[in-house]
C-alpha cells in the first residue's frame, strides 16, 4: 500500500504545551485564564490539540482516506474543521442528522447504523440531494423493505437510487458449533461471506436501491483500551481473523455486483493502522481521537492528547479537603462501571466513591499528600468526559481556545436545536 503525507499535516497545529500529552498543569492554567470571565458549567476545546490530533489520525491511516464520525464530535463547525484538515466525508448516526448535514453543505454522508425511522426514510426519498449524498446502513432484508416502501409511498421513483451499505459483523468468534465465544459488540447478523452475498443480491434485485459497499467495525480492536495481556491477545487474533474474512466477504459481494465496490469502510480511532493496512479497505473512520476522552487513556496505538474538557465551579466547601462543584453528572454510555464517570483532571482532586458525579452537584475530595491546592467557592475544576461526543449533549455551545484566549464560541448540535438520539 502506498503511503503519503497526510493532508493537512504540513499546515502545522500551532504551539503545544511542553508536555503536549495529557492534561498538563500548564494546559489547565491556560484554560482557566481563557475562561476566567465565563460562568460554568462550560465546555471547551483546545484548537491546537484538536488540529494536532486530526493530523495524527490522518498520519496513522497511512494515506487511506479517513471519514469523521459525527457522533464523536457533535459540533458542526468542528466536523467541518476536521474536513479542512483532510478528513473525507462524514459518518452520521441517524438519517435525520445526515439530511441536516447535507442541507448545510456536507457531502458524502454514510449513516453508520440501520434506521427504522419511517418519517426520515420518506424525507430521504423526497430529497434529491440526500439520495445523491447519503448512504444508508442495512443488515437485514427488513431494512430494504422499509426503504422500498418509503419510495413507493412518496411516489418519487427509482432515480437516483437510494444507496445502501451492508454492515458486516466484525466480531471475533472463537470455538466450534455451540461452544463458541463471541468477542466484540452485538451488531449485525451478517458474519460470513455467504450471508453477506445473499443480502447483496437482494439489494441488487430491489428497484430503487443501489449497493455502494460494505462496513466492518471491529469494536473489539478499535474500541477497547490495551488494558491487559488478554485484551491485546484478542486484538491480535481479531486483526488476523478479520483480515482473512473481510477479503472473502468483499470477493463474494464483488461476484454478486459484477464490479469492484466503491466503499469498504473499517476501523476506528483505536485500529487505524491495522484497518488501513488491509488492501481491500478503501477508507477508515475516526472521531473520538479528535477529542481523546478518558476511555482512550490506555491505548498503545497512540499517546493521548486530550483536547476537550468541561469546567465546573465550586459552590461550597463542606470541610477541609472537600469541595462541591455545580453540575457534573455527565456519565458515559456503556456498562455501569466507574470507567464511565468523568475524570477530574485538576491535580490532587477526585470524585468520591459514595456519590460520584451528580446531576446537580459533584462532591470532590483532595488526595492525602498530593500537595493539591485548596479549592474555594468560585474556583474552577476541570474534567474530561469518559467518551467523546456524548458530553456535547449537555452543552449548547463550546468555547474554542487557542493559547490562553477564547477565540470563538460555536453551537453544539443541542445548541442548534438538534437531537438525533
Amino acid at each position: 500500500m502506498t503511503t503519503h503525507t497526510a493532508p493537512g499535516a504540513d499546515q502545522g497545529a500551532g504551539p503545544l504545551d511542553g508536555d503536549e500529552r495529557g492534561a498538563t498543569p500548564s494546559l489547565l492554567a491556560r484554560l482557566t485564564r481563557a475562561t476566567a470571565t465565563l460562568d460554568g458549567p462550560l465546555a471547551v476545546v483546545d484548537l491546537d490539540r484538536f488540529d494536532a490530533n486530526a493530523d495524527e489520525l490522518l498520519a496513522r491511516a497511512g494515506g487511506v482516506p479517513v471519514r469523521v464520525a459525527s457522533k464523536s464530535v457533535r459540533v458542526r463547525s468542528l466536523v467541518a474543521r476536521a474536513g479542512e484538515r483532510g478528513f473525507r466525508g462524514v459518518m452520521a448516526y441517524s438519517v435525520r442528522e445526515a439530511l441536516w448535514l447535507v442541507e448545510s453543505g456536507v457531502r458524502d454522508v454514510l449513516v453508520g447504523y440501520p434506521s427504522v425511522d419511517r418519517g426520515a426514510l420518506a424525507e430521504l426519498a423526497r430529497h434529491e440531494a440526500g439520495r445523491r449524498e447519503v448512504t444508508l446502513m442495512v443488515d437485514d432484508a427488513a431494512h430494504l423493505e422499509l426503504v422500498r416502501h418509503a419510495l413507493a409511498e412518496t411516489g418519487t421513483g427509482d432515480e437516483p437510487p437510494v444507496r445502501v451499505c451492508l454492515d458486516v459483523d466484525a466480531s471475533l468468534r472463537v470455538g466450534l458449533g455451540l461452544v463458541t465465544v463471541h468477542l466484540g459488540t452485538r451488531r449485525s447478523p451478517l458474519h460470513g461471506a455467504r450471508d453477506v452475498a445473499s443480502l447483496a443480491a437482494r439489494v441488487v434485485s430491489t428497484p430503487g436501491l443501489a449497493l455502494r459497499g460494505l462496513m466492518f467495525y471491529e469494536a473489539q480492536v478499535a474500541g477497547m483500551p490495551d488494558s491487559s495481556l488478554a485484551v491485546r491477545a484478542v486484538k491480535r487474533l481479531s486483526v488476523l481473523e478479520l483480515g482473512e474474512r473481510r477479503g472473502e466477504v468483499v470477493a463474494a459481494v464483488r461476484d454478486v455486483v459484477g464490479h469492484d465496490l466503491e466503499l469498504v469502510n473499517s476501523g476506528g480511532t483505536g485500529s487505524l493502522e491495522t484497518s488501513s493496512a488491509d488492501a481491500v479497505v478503501t477508507e477508515v473512520t475516526a472521531g473520538s481521537g479528535l477529542y481523546v476522552p478518558g476511555l482512550f487513556d490506555e491505548y498503545r496505538a497512540f499517546r493521548p492528547r486530550p483536547s476537550a474538557f468541561f469546567g465546573l465551579d465550586v459552590v461550597r466547601v463542606p470541610g477541609p479537603g472537600w469541595a462541591t462543584a455545580f453540575g457534573g453528572g455527565y456519565v458515559a454510555s456503556g456498562p455501569a462501571t466507574r470507567s464511565r464517570l468523568p475524570r477530574v483532571v485538576t491535580p490532587g482532586w477526585s470524585l468520591t466513591g459514595r456519590e460520584g458525579a451528580g446531576e446537580v452537584q459533584t462532591p470532590l475530595h483532595r488526595s492525602r499528600g498530593a500537595g493539591a491546592p485548596d479549592l474555594g467557592v468560585g474556583d474552577r475544576v476541570w474534567f474530561r468526559h469518559g467518551k467523546a461526543g456524548e458530553a456535547m449533549e449537555r452543552f449548547d455551545r463550546v468555547h474554542l481556545v487557542r493559547g490562553d484566549e477564547v477565540v470563538d464560541v460555536v453551537p453544539t448540535y443541542r445548541g442548534e436545536g438538534k437531537s438525533f438520539g
